[in-house]
């Protein structure tokens, strides 16, 4: 199966990326559990124009995040793996089981309760430390199944920030959100007079940010709304959409997510751990993200192309798709900012970013060793 450079530049830099958010995540615990812990905590708390470190990272860096994400979604819909309805079906409908399973069970655990908000939480997929675990099975790993996962969490991704947009939002300021959805129209205006430097969309893009950081709606949502007013074109290396894609690539990979690993892993170890691993959230969040995803995208996989909505790729296997399902339950990054917004509660946060990274990586690991089992013999590129 042919896969472009650029799909094939976006998985380096994904699985490169995620050993560095690995690396990043055991220097933020370490230091946030040493004699340093609470200048360590500080430093993130420290104002800066009203706002902390933190909250500029979180709703000003991570923008950045999401216009990536935007970016490959509308190349992944124009020419990618979602171009063809009937090769899309497939991860379309994993990505919606790896959304309801996961959600549900946490319900079930927390339905009518003050945490109930946290139901986004085991819903998304880490991209990067997914495709980090998968690249290191090497060559034995199926093109096809490297691109079944890509679109699957390019797909939850999307499912995470409609969430956000319509869930996480808790009071409108109507003024401000109409002037950032003004300033959206006005760039799909320029998209459509085919104006194609990218610094008015960037612009733009920055004055949107501010009005919809003020209007309520979670700012992050501005970088994905900004992506799809960018010029695709035909998608060629000379179009506006690859230009800034292929450049924002490894600044996202290797600064603005391992800046947010440090400030949001940040998380201090003195609790009783069974009391945490038994609290409602905490086994909804556990349970959502290590059976759950791999559940939902199992399943719902396996009727679609048993109902012949769409056909399973010859050279990969039912195992292969439940081990992916596996990977699905690295929640992470995603997670962690689901987090963030679902709680307010400072205690809560810290005990649901411990269970996050605990399940990650229990589902990395039972991810990596199904596929270490099933891929037994080297993948034909």
């Amino acid at each position: 199966m042919k896969i472009t450079k650029l799909f094939k530049d976006f998985i380096d830099s994904e699985k490169a990326g995620g050993l560095v958010l690995i690396a990043c995540t055991i220097l933020s615990l370490l230091l946030a559990n040493s004699n340093f812990g609470t200048n360590y905590h500080n430093f993130f708390q420290t104002q800066l124009a009203g706002h902390s470190f933190e909250h500029w990272i979180n709703d000003g860096l991570m923008a950045i995040f999401f216009l990536l994400i935007g970016l490959e979604l509308e190349r992944e819909i124009y020419k990618g793996e979602l171009s063809n309805i009937k090769d899309a079906l497939l991860p379309i409908f994993g990505a919606i089981g790896g959304m309801i399973i996961p959600a549900a069970l946490f319900l079930v655990f927390n339905f009518g309760t003050a945490t109930q908000s946290g139901a986004g939480i085991p819903m998304a997929t880490d991209i990067a430390f997914a495709l980090g675990i998968l690249s290191l099975l090497g060559n034995r790993v199926p093109a096809s199944l490297k691109v079944f996962l890509t679109a699957l969490a390019v797909i939850d991704d999307l499912g995470a920030i409609i969430i956000i947009a319509i869930f996480y939002t808790k009071t409108l300021l109507w003024t401000n959100l109409f002037i950032a959805l003004g300033i959206f129209v006005l760039l799909l205006v320029f998209n459509r007079l085919k104006i194609r430097n990218l610094v008015p969309y960037l612009i733009g893009g920055i004055v949107m940010w501010y009005f919809m950081l003020h209007s309520g709606v979670h700012a992050t949502i501005t970088g994905v709304l900004v992506a799809f007013a960018i010029p695709f074109g035909n998608g060629n290396e000379k179009s506006s959409s690859f230009i800034l894609q292929h450049f924002l690539h490894k600044p996202v990979a290797f600064i603005i997510l391992p800046i947010f690993a440090l400030a949001n892993t940040a998380i201090i170890l003195n609790g009783n751990f069974s009391q945490i691993l038994t609290e409602n959230y905490s086994l909804g969040i556990a349970l959502g993200l290590i059976a759950g995803k791999p559940l939902g995208i199992f399943l719902l996989s396996f009727l679609s192309v048993k109902f012949g909505l769409c056909k399973l790729p010859g050279d990969l296997n039912w195992k292969t798709i439940f081990g992916v399902g596996l990977l699905g339950g690295i929640g992470f990054t995603m997670s962690i900012f689901v987090t963030l917004l679902a709680f307010d509660n400072e205690t809560i946060i810290n005990n649901a970013k411990l269970v996050i990274l605990i399940s990650s990586l229990i589902a990395g690991i039972l991810g990596f060793i199904t596929l270490k089992l099933t891929l037994k013999t080297k993948a034909i590129e």
